[in-house]
């Protein structure tokens, strides 16, 4: 995403070590429920994963391809739709971009509402629990629908950007 402020920020992609495990914790997940993570898949959630931070789907299909690897649209997101609909990935809308789950790395509540901090100076975003969600799929279903998943944003500062201001 790129940062759009001058000062400075913490890394926070994940290393090498935390990816891998990741990895297997989903793999392991999807041969329990009867669903392959196929190549392209997994190629997309490591490309998530390694970021550290929300990436465009062309950033992905552009990052797909460097090691040799080609990849048509098509095929990322059809990856992307299999990682969201299982709670592996998240689509942050108003920044049209995507981040790997990170509020759950073991699968046990993947029905929770993805709640992210953007800060709108650096583009920092980060996933945090909410309390709400219940109460909100209960009003939904009071009113008829039927709640796939929730995705709550919410813009401002991070700390970073509000100490540098």
């Amino acid at each position: 995403m790129g940062l759009a402020c001058d000062h400075e920020h913490a890394d926070s992609r994940p290393d090498a070590v935390q990816v891998a495990h990741a990895l297997a914790v989903v793999e392991a997940r999807c041969v329990a429920e009867g669903e392959r993570m196929t190549a392209p898949r997994r190629r997309v959630l490591e490309l998530l994963l390694t970021a550290g931070e929300p990436v465009k789907a062309y950033d992905l299909i552009a990052r797909y391809g460097a090691d040799g690897q080609a990849a048509k649209p098509p095929t990322v997101y059809r990856a992307l739709e299999f990682l969201e609909k299982r709670g592996l990935a998240h689509r942050i809308a108003s920044i049209s971009a995507y981040v790997a789950c990170t509020a759950d790395a073991t699968g046990e509540d993947r029905g929770h509402a993805a709640a992210f901090l953007i800060c709108d100076c650096c583009g920092a975003t980060e996933e945090v629990a909410v309390q709400g969600g219940d109460a909100f799929a209960q009003a939904a279903a009071g009113a008829g629908y039927a709640i796939e998943r929730t995705t709550i944003e919410g813009h401002g500062r991070c700390p970073a950007c509000r100490v540098a201001a």
